[in-house]
């Protein structure tokens, strides 16, 4: 018969690794790296791009002390990562934190919650996560198993863009001339372009895979400004995640992922072991009048069998302006548990997502018509505090931060998709408005799209401290009697980043159970910088554990 102290020592071990705090330093410098025949110096975590990727179990709290080494100011948000009751950690400039300037430091409590495969890191001040980002592989809870076969091997997949400029002259440029920023000079895949760019043969990304092995691919679309196309040669891929929760599996010989967007996909190494496969991502873009990177990047899968090989195979991709093909495969992901949606809501949003222009005098600017391009939702185009953000203001009352009439139905009712539009239509209005959610409610939020300003483009737009279902995607004007009858009430996806088709619409459907201050916004970061953006404050609940945590005590001053 065992011993009573040892029982209880054995008890109190279990809590003890099950408690531990993971614990990380994130050091942001710029260090020099040489890509496309040039070098340059870019921001890093660690000196290291991509940045490195962080392992959890599912409910674990890590601490990450960021340390600004850099020359400019930098935040760090945890995409994908709920942070319930924890907003002061979520990292958007100044909507839930002032920046943590060079030279200082900020520890991030990041809490775990009901994420379960696969969410990712980036830093959230202007345009800094071109370079500063990194995958989060979340892991289920011992003796909790995975829904889906076990992998015999992880590889992390994350895509990005890279210009030959330093980033902060690309933004200043679009930002003070009014126009579209210069477009990127590569597309990479775990930071290589791939041998198709100049002086990049030797910087390609290579997988070695053993015939008959299964391999788990956790993905990031990290690109800035592109929706993609993915594909490896005569290989499938089967979709058993997406943004951090289980999908039904989907077998597929080709994805499309947005900015912001994580998947999950077992690749099964079952073909000829002497031929050799290239992968490849492009763009998706669904207006030709909207200037984009159309490039290619390319990686090469081998087999550890094969010893050198003339055959090479080539992936076939959609074309690059293939709708049908892109919304045919977010379209058919599915929650892998059913019967979990709202079905009866309390509050309906309805937002306008479009692009807007403004005239300069003497039409001196860069955009169309000599005009300066601008963003906007339900014709705000939101104003980013600069002095206080805007959680402090809220917590500590302080007035003349925000205001509280974001509206819950388009201000301008018309066409929306229309192919011409009056012009006063496309001049938005400057505010810092947010929406007030009580606790509790059962929210949903129809997104849609316009043709305003050059024929509308999709918006993959993103909520963060949440994740949501989305139940209905179609295009044209949305209709409020009739669309709501197609929804997907039964196993939607359970995402955090939803992309609105161009002139088309999205909604999506959540609980407002996690009080704090969340934004949303569309993930291409032109369209953020330009104002498509906003802000929810959901107000404490009755109980104590939902409300809001007290701030921690080293949060970065405001100035």
């Amino acid at each position: 018969m065992s011993h009573p102290l040892f029982i209880y020592f054995l008890i109190s071990l279990s809590l003890y690794s099950s408690c531990t705090a993971h614990r990380h330093t994130f050091t942001v410098k710029e260090v020099p790296y040489k890509k496309l025949c040039s070098t340059k110096k870019i921001l890093t975590v660690n000196g290291r791009f991509p940045g490195q990727t962080l392992k959890v179990y599912k409910g674990d709290t890590i601490y990450v002390n960021v340390r600004n080494r850099a020359s400019e100011n930098i935040t760090m948000h945890w995409h994908g990562v709920e942070q319930p009751r924890n907003p002061w950690s979520d990292g958007p400039e100044y909507i839930t934190q002032c920046p943590i300037r060079p030279g200082s430091d900020f520890i991030y409590e990041v809490i775990f919650s009901t994420e379960e495969t696969t969410v990712w890191w980036h830093a959230h001040s202007s345009w800094t996560r071109a370079t500063v980002h990194g995958l989060i592989f979340v892991y289920p809870r011992p003796p909790k198993s995975l829904p889906f076969p076990k992998s015999d091997h992880e590889v992390p997949l994350i895509f990005g863009e890279w210009w030959k400029k330093d980033v902060r002259e690309v933004v200043e440029l679009f930002m003070r001339t009014g126009g579209d920023p210069n477009v990127s000079d590569a597309l990479t895949i775990n930071g290589h372009p791939g041998f198709l760019y100049p002086c990049s043969k030797s910087d390609t990304f290579e997988l070695m895979v053993e015939k008959s092995k299964t391999y788990r691919i956790r993905m990031v679309n990290a690109a800035l400004n592109l929706i993609l196309f993915f594909a490896i040669a005569k290989h499938n891929l089967t979709v058993v995640a997406a943004d951090g929760h289980y999908t039904k599996p989907i077998n597929a010989t080709y994805i499309t992922i947005s900015p912001g967007q994580t998947l999950d996909l077992l690749l099964h190494a079952d073909q000829n072991p002497k031929s050799t496969y290239y992968m490849a991502a492009r763009a998706y873009h669904s207006n030709p009048n909207i200037n984009f990177n159309n490039s290619t990047t390319i990686g090469i899968l081998r087999y550890t069998s094969s010893t050198s090989s003339s055959s090479k195979r080539y992936p076939n991709l959609p074309y690059y302006n293939d709708t049908s093909a892109a919304f045919r495969f977010f379209t058919s992901m599915k929650c892998l548990y059913s019967g979990q949606v709202p079905v009866k809501i309390s509050r309906r949003i309805i937002s306008t997502v479009s692009i807007n222009n403004l005239m300069c005098p003497n039409n001196s600017c860069e955009g169309p018509n000599g005009s300066r391009l601008a963003a906007s939702m339900n014709n705000i185009s939101f104003v980013t505090p600069s002095h206080v953000d805007i959680l402090k203001a809220y917590y500590y009352h302080i007035r003349g931060v925000y205001g509280t009439r974001f509206p819950e139905f388009p201000p301008l009712v018309f066409n929306f998709t229309a192919d011409d539009q009056p012009l006063f239509l496309q001049t938005p209005r400057f505010a810092t408005e947010v929406k007030i959610l009580k606790f509790g409610e059962s929210v949903e939020i129809v997104l849609q799209g316009t043709s305003l300003v050059g024929g509308g483009i999709d918006h993959p737009m993103h909520l963060h401290g949440f994740s949501f279902y989305e139940v209905g995607v179609g295009f044209g004007n949305y209709n409020v009697t009739e669309d709501p009858s197609n929804y997907n009430l039964k196993d939607p996806p359970y995402i955090n980043t939803a992309t609105v088709p161009r002139n088309g619409w999205v909604a999506i459907r959540f609980i407002a159970d996690n009080p704090g201050v969340w934004f949303m916004h569309c993930h291409f970061d032109r369209h953020l910088t330009w104002g498509m953006k906003v802000v929810f404050i959901v107000m404490n609940g009755r109980g104590l554990n939902q409300q809001i945590l007290p701030p921690p005590p080293n949060l970065p001053p405001c100035y």
